[in-house]
């Protein structure tokens, strides 16, 4: 026995479409306050992306380490459960605050704001977001950050830009991780790269091994450098996305 697929009437159609957009556009105005509020306060957010597994709890890690306390840090981790992520950072002497999303698959400005306020937050603090590894659903929300950051590791396909553009256009840097596992992968570092610039022209591009310390001096060097130019660079990066993206939730 065969069933005809479910067919949306018109009237079903609008109506799904103005639900999306009531949805990004209530986020959308939650983030610009989150924006004030932190740049206000002198604080510099950055949003982690990516795929599942691509190494931002590490390269966090790393990254707490070799600030070695220059700058006052705190974190916000995402995830659907466990609160494993922020014990491993809150392990580091470092404040976090653990969002569990259940069956959501991204963070929202809203649940960034309220994770925020159990921060113990200062003028001049270096503030990360590690959302939920997806590169879809994330992509959508802006979360009031000062810089948004992808990252791409080298175990997965040269051409995850083409196939998640949205992502990798909407990115300040794109971090491909696990470069110390190059030279045992069929992974072509040269195409991947044509393919971030093919989406992203403007965007910078690092390559970083969290696990050898390779490239670590180069991000940390990005974060600075990025901090200092922040009180003049606070656009959102959803406001330079393609207006021909489709958006689905």
């Amino acid at each position: 026995m065969t069933h005809d697929p479910p067919h949306l009437s018109k009237d079903q159609g609008k109506r799904r479409i103005t639900i999306e957009q009531d949805i990004l556009a209530k986020n959308n105005r939650i983030a610009l306050s989150n924006r004030e509020y932190f740049r206000a306060n002198g604080i510099f957010v950055v949003n982690l992306l990516s795929s599942p597994g691509s190494g931002k709890t590490t390269l966090l890690e790393e990254t707490i380490k070799a600030l070695d306390g220059a700058l006052p840090l705190a974190v916000i981790e995402g995830d659907q459960e466990t609160d494993r992520d922020a014990d491993r950072i809150r392990a580091l002497g470092i404040p976090a605050v653990q969002i569990n999303t259940g069956a959501g698959c991204h963070l929202d400005a809203h649940q960034v704001i309220h994770a925020a306020e159990k921060l113990p937050l200062a003028t001049g603090m270096l503030l990360f977001i590690e959302n939920i590894g997806n590169l879809v659903c994330p992509a959508l929300f802006d979360l009031g950050e000062t810089v948004q950051v992808v990252l791409f590791s080298m175990t997965e396909g040269e051409d995850k830009p083409l196939k998640y553009p949205q992502i990798f256009r909407n990115s300040d840097l794109t971090v491909l991780t696990k470069s110390d596992l190059l030279p045992h992968l069929d992974f072509d570092l040269g195409c991947a790269t044509e393919n971030i610039r093919m989406i992203n022209p403007r965007g910078e591009i690092l390559s970083v091994s969290s696990r050898t310390g390779d490239g670590l001096d180069r991000w940390i060097a990005w974060l600075d450098s990025r901090r200092r130019t922040s009180q003049i660079t606070w656009e959102s990066p959803l406001s330079r996305k393609d207006p021909h993206d489709k958006v689905n939730l």
